[in-house]
């Protein structure tokens, strides 16, 4: 049984509640990510990674080189989304990732182009 425990626990381990992996935070109203949210690793944030919790490291090393969204890094992290999420606050919080929200729905599409597009199928119908 001492062999068991002489290993070093990882903090994701099925014995390490969920609570501890978010340090019993909830998540921010004004950090309510969406599933296509970006996530990206600010200038210089990398460096500062090696004092983050295991998780935070994980991530980090995740967006270091480019770009995910906040569901790929819940797969690639193996955590709920939420945990997630929590994670990605607090990390924007101190300043080690940027954040960049998809366009809603209604600002998509250009009004006058859409308008413009219409006009003219009207025209082609009518034949003039």
């Amino acid at each position: 049984m001492s062999d068991e425990l002489d290993g070093e626990l990882e903090l994701t381990a099925p014995l390490v509640p969920l609570f501890v992996i978010a340090q019993g935070r909830a998540l921010p109203r004004e950090s309510e990510y969406e599933h296509t949210t970006i996530i990206t690793a600010q200038d210089g944030a990398v460096a500062a990674a090696r004092t983050l919790a295991p998780e935070a490291r994980t991530v980090m090393d995740l967006i270091a080189d480019g770009f995910l969204s906040v569901a790929e890094v819940a797969a690639h992290t193996r955590l709920p989304l939420g945990i997630v999420r929590i994670l990605l606050a607090q990390m924007a919080e101190d300043g080690l990732i940027h954040v960049r929200n998809p366009v809603p729905h209604a600002e998509r599409h250009d009004p006058v182009l859409l308008t413009a597009v219409l006009d003219g199928l009207m025209r082609i119908r009518t034949g003039a």
